[in-house]
């Protein structure tokens, strides 16, 4: 019949309690529509919520705090560099988070005891490296490192030598200290160079 429409409403008179559909006049639609309106509103608020508290877990420190953020990053890349030059598998270990991962410029995983192992057996040989052009940007525990590098380097494969860019990635543990959990670097090429 047109002007009615169909509402599901709760069958009080036979104590059933299960829903029941009842034919409604046009002009209650009003009702149904704010009715619709106020739900919406009360689901719509939480979720508003929600997002709002989600996204100060990403947010960035306040400025000042930045700074001093930035200070404990640059002194962990240095630290890095000189426990690498010298060899020193010890620090270098303390630096790392257990679940340390690398992408080597040729592509390969390596874990943190692979990364140790094969600085310990003398298989990779940094003369000089040198590192440019660092940026870092902090996300709530967690601060990534983009820098240029250049490198005087050997290994069982032969000379890796050059600039590279890479991208480290430290995340404050449970104690509050920096680890690194990630690493990767690329072989920047000139042109018609071959990597």
């Amino acid at each position: 019949m047109p002007g009615l429409i169909h509402a599901i409403s709760i069958d009080r008179r036979g104590k059933t309690g299960l829903p029941s559909v009842l034919r409604m006049p046009g002009k209650e639609i009003c009702t149904l529509r704010a009715t619709h309106r106020f739900r919406v509103g009360r689901t719509i608020v939480p979720v508003l919520l929600l997002l709002l508290c989600a996204t100060s877990l990403f947010a960035r420190p306040p400025r000042n705090q930045k700074h001093e953020l930035r200070h404990e990053i640059d002194q962990l890349e240095e630290a890095w560099r000189t426990a690498l030059l010298k060899g020193d598998t010890t620090t270098l270990s303390s630096l790392m988070a257990d679940d340390y991962m690398a992408i080597t410029p040729s592509g390969t995983l390596q874990t943190k005891e692979e990364s140790l192992a094969s600085l310990r057996a003398g298989k990779f040989h940094i003369a000089t490296l040198e590192f440019f052009d660092r940026k870092v940007r902090f996300y709530s525990g967690t601060a990534v490192v983009t820098s240029l590098a250049n490198v005087q380097a050997t290994t069982p494969e032969g000379n890796l030598s050059g600039a590279y860019r890479y991208t480290r990635v430290y995340v404050r543990d449970a104690q509050g200290a920096w680890k690194i959990v990630s690493f990767e670097a690329n072989r920047i090429t000139q042109p018609g160079e071959h990597k």
